[in-house]
């Protein structure tokens, strides 16, 4: 079949598919619950077979294999940004009922990045051979650091993105509903201008996140397969897939406590097998069922041994504070960055209010001097945010 059918109905078929899921099932912000969200994952999984199939009617049974491999390293590998999304949403105490909303357009950003990204490494990979061992060597040496290293903390102010959205655009204090920005009042002066919310700033973490995941997942679909085709859509399939397996994960998601030591497992291999590509050529099948083997033996190890629970510290941001920074330093001391006067709580200012990320930020370093809230000043929390917004702003999307 011509190339351009191909790639012109899969991406009518994802664009329908979209405004399907945004424009009908998901028009009003609401909690997904895990009935929902298994529905909706075994929908993707479903369809994700239906379309291997297809690709192995019109294109052999050789490519479906090779679709098969991507999208199983694919899913398994956006499963361990479930952990982070977990992190991301807890930290910024993101209500449930908004976080298909942040997903959704997250996922939509991760297509075109991801798009772009793939359509680089092929050209990269047609024109200078050489490139598939870098690939490999970047598999090995991510799945080992992955095997050995515990990275389960996150940290907002060092993203150069959100430093990045903090100098260009001031950030709100609390949620608007569901919008990323809104016009609102800002300053001493009160000047109506066009501020960001927390939730924007949830939205610019996950996509930031997703790029970071996006430069080992793609190399590893490079490795069982070299057709962009193969590879977009395996990424394509897992990607859409990922904001329900979240809503069905979420809860349990820790259980698998094996399954990052089986990820590192499966990037060594696939990291291994593009370096050997010259001397030994290992068949699409044998791949796809080491690749099953080995994720399968992490799921199962991590049910027959569960980890021993460990109490956890909740997590308590700052972020949400009504005041600016002179609430932390004592009552009405007015020196705050972001208070005009006064106790620091009424004025909100552009240059230095207190937004999420800004008092997320005093967790680090300043987090003792900052915790000292005086008296009757406390943290807010999402329920305030419902509570205050009977004096609704200029709102937009």
């Amino acid at each position: 079949m011509n190339q351009t059918w191909l790639w012109g109905g899969f991406l009518a078929f994802i664009l329908a598919m979209l405004a399907l899921d945004l424009g009908v099932f998901n028009r009003k912000a609401h909690t997904v619950s895990a009935k929902e969200a298994g529905t909706w994952s075994a929908v993707w999984v479903t369809l994700a077979v239906l379309f291997g199939l297809g690709v192995g009617h019109f294109q052999g049974h050789h490519k479906a294999l090779e679709f098969f491999a991507g999208y199983l390293v694919e899913e398994a590998l956006s499963v361990d940004n479930l952990f982070v999304f977990i992190l991301i949403f807890s930290y910024f105490r993101v209500p449930p009922k908004l976080q298909h909303r942040v997903l959704f357009w997250g996922i939509l950003g991760a297509l075109v990045m991801r798009g772009v990204m793939i359509a680089a490494g092929a050209i990269l990979i047609e024109r200078f051979h050489w490139v598939i061992y870098v690939f490999g060597a970047f598999l090995v040496f991510t799945g080992v650091r992955m095997a050995t290293h515990d990275e389960t903390d996150i940290e907002p102010e060092a993203n150069p993105v959100i430093r990045l959205v903090r100098r260009l655009v001031p950030v709100t204090d609390q949620y608007r509903k569901h919008h990323f920005f809104v016009r609102e009042p800002w300053g001493p002066t009160g000047t109506v201008r066009l501020v960001a919310t927390p939730l924007f700033i949830v939205l610019a973490l996950v996509e930031t996140t997703d790029l970071v995941f996006a430069v080992d997942s793609i190399p590893a679909v490079f490795g069982v397969t070299r057709d962009p085709f193969i590879v977009y859509t395996s990424n394509v399939f897992a990607i859409l897939g990922l904001r329900s397996l979240y809503f069905l994960l979420s809860g349990v998601i820790e259980r698998f406590h094996y399954l990052k030591l089986g990820l590192a497992v499966v990037l060594v291999f696939v990291g291994g097998k593009m370096i050997a590509s010259k001397w030994v050529d290992i068949h699409i099948a044998v791949s796809l069922g080491v690749i099953a083997a080995i994720l399968g033996a992490a799921v199962v190890a991590s049910l027959l041994y569960p980890k021993e629970a460990t109490e956890r510290c909740p997590v308590e941001p700052d972020h949400f504070r009504g005041a600016g920074d002179g609430a932390g330093d004592g009552a009405g001391d007015g020196a705050g960055d972001g208070a005009g006067d006064g106790a620091g709580g009424g004025e909100r200012d552009g240059a230095g209010g207190a937004g999420p990320v800004e008092a997320a930020g005093r967790r680090n370093g300043a987090a003792s001097h900052a915790r000292g809230t005086p008296e009757g000043s406390r943290a807010a929390t999402p329920e305030d945010a419902a509570a205050s917004e009977s004096s609704e702003p200029a709102e937009l999307s």
